[in-house]
């Protein structure tokens, strides 16, 4: 299989994420790795689900208190990598980060489950807890708070973009011979270029 080079990246992205969604092999097309790296340079890396993406960039959700939260509040740059085993392929995605607006993470949060909107209210992401019964106890005390009615979102809990400077396309290859097809940002547009595997 060989990469269609395209001028435009969301295209490319566009045209394989089209394909990793009709394979039914990958249970989890959207999963996608995040890397950041704190004040102190010590990266880390975690799994997220990415929850939308367009030109402006890629876009998941988080406890801005938890450990990826703070990391990009204090250094607001990360990588993304998507890896779809079934198909050969890997995206990865370098930038810039910027917080989503108070109106998206809102729309998001309201089309969350119940469940899920009550979680993010109980977990005190990335913090120590002395047991599953804390954060259990916690879901149901913040089950009873919101008892009826809407379940407001937490004023810690939002959404990142992460804005491409650099988009890969990696499309394996037969002996190792992998194909490598790069985008960098280049003012309003993009250049391409390929890499050896």
């Amino acid at each position: 299989m060989s990469i269609r080079e395209l001028e435009d990246p969301f295209e490319q992205f566009g045209g394989w994420y089209a394909d990793v969604r009709a394979e039914p092999a990958i249970t989890e097309p959207t999963a996608v790795c995040v890397a950041t790296a704190g004040t102190d340079g010590l990266p880390a890396a975690r799994m997220v689900l990415l929850k939308a993406w367009d030109r402006d960039g890629f876009v998941f959700y988080t406890n801005y208190e938890s450990d990826k939260g703070r990391d990009l509040l204090g250094n607001p740059q990360a990588a993304l990598l998507f890896y779809w085993m079934p198909l050969g392929r890997q995206v990865r995605v370098q930038g810039q980060v910027e917080q989503v607006t108070a109106d998206e993470a809102d729309a998001y949060f309201a089309s969350r489950a119940r469940d899920s909107q009550i979680g993010a209210w109980a977990s005190r992401q990335s913090r120590p807890m002395k047991g599953r019964y804390e954060l259990e106890k916690r879901a149901a005390e913040f089950a009873l708070k919101f008892n009826v009615g809407r379940v407001p979102r937490p004023d810690h809990w939002s959404g990142f973009r992460v804005v491409p400077q650099r988009m890969e396309f990696w499309q394996e290859g037969r002996f190792r011979l992998h194909q490598r097809l790069v985008y960098l940002r280049d003012g309003a547009g993009w250049t391409r270029q390929w890499l050896f595997p």
